[in-house]
């Protein structure tokens, strides 16, 4: 990740550990989603855990997800992912993952389904990854858990990030046409030179050579743009070009040759 990425997950983070949750049940449950082990040494995660630990009821009752409520799950999985998830944007992609003990994986799987956010898991190295490769599926969770400031962001990263990516896709599109275009103007050039060199040129209608004059004192302007300056229809200005290119690309007829060698001895 670019340090401007690493410096948004960072501000993400820190934002969820900020969190004071209001209710007793949702500190017990964020308590235990960050579980005894954080696996991670972020001061604002440390802190909250500090704090949580401190403002547990010793005499309260454990949690416990499948008689807790919905917010009290929230602040577990809040809980959870700033202990055992990451979050990367690198490559213009969005990976949020959670690395926990393998038995756990398929619990959290579950539960994350059971909430409505289904995951995929695996074993990696002896470790369970429960893993988001959809940046809505992402987008959802850290929505839920709290992250709305710093989502904002994020999702206008890849609004932008979209938009560039549109935007040079136009931009290459257009240049590929362009380098087409002068390609193709460039062998109608050469065509007419051909055919008006061995004399084949005048014996055409008159469209294909008021389109041949046209191509010459025009060649970057294209299809339309020469069909509109002769005021033809671009359809006929494009055959006019084809019937030009196929007679090029043909050898002369021997009338051809002789007529070609007729209009020298008049013009000598």
């Amino acid at each position: 990740m670019t340090s401007s990425e690493r410096d948004l997950v960072t501000a993400l983070r820190n934002e969820l550990a900020a969190i004071d949750p209001a209710r007793a049940c949702d500190r017990v449950a964020e308590a235990a989603g960050l579980g005894p082990d954080l696996g991670t040494r972020e001061p604002a995660v440390t802190r909250l855990a500090v704090r949580l630990r401190r403002a547990a009821d010793p005499a309260g009752p454990a949690f416990a997800w499948a008689t807790s409520a919905e917010h009290c799950r929230t602040a577990w999985l809040r809980g959870r992912f700033l202990a055992r998830g990451s979050l990367s944007l690198a490559g213009g992609r969005t990976h949020l993952e959670f690395v926990v003990e393998d038995d756990e994986a398929p619990t959290l799987a579950a539960r994350l389904e059971e909430v409505g956010l289904p995951a995929s898991w695996r074993i990696r190295r002896g470790k369970g990854v429960v893993t988001w490769k959809s940046a809505d599926a992402v987008g959802t969770f850290l929505r839920r858990i709290g992250a709305a400031g710093a989502l904002l962001e994020l999702e206008a990263r890849q609004v932008s990030r979209a938009l560039r990516g549109e935007l040079n896709r136009v931009l290459n599109a257009e240049s590929a046409n362009l380098q087409r275009a002068v390609a193709a103007a460039g062998r109608q050039l050469d065509a007419i030179a051909v055919l008006d060199a061995d004399g084949r040129l005048g014996e055409q209608p008159y469209v294909v050579r008021v389109v041949a004059v046209g191509r010459r004192e025009t060649p970057e302007a294209t299809l339309t743009e020469l069909a509109i300056r002769l005021d033809l229809h671009r359809s006929a200005v494009q055959r006019a070009l084809e019937r030009l290119a196929r007679l090029a690309e043909a050898e002369p007829t021997p009338h051809d040759r002789e007529g070609r060698a007729g209009m020298m001895r008049v013009h000598a």
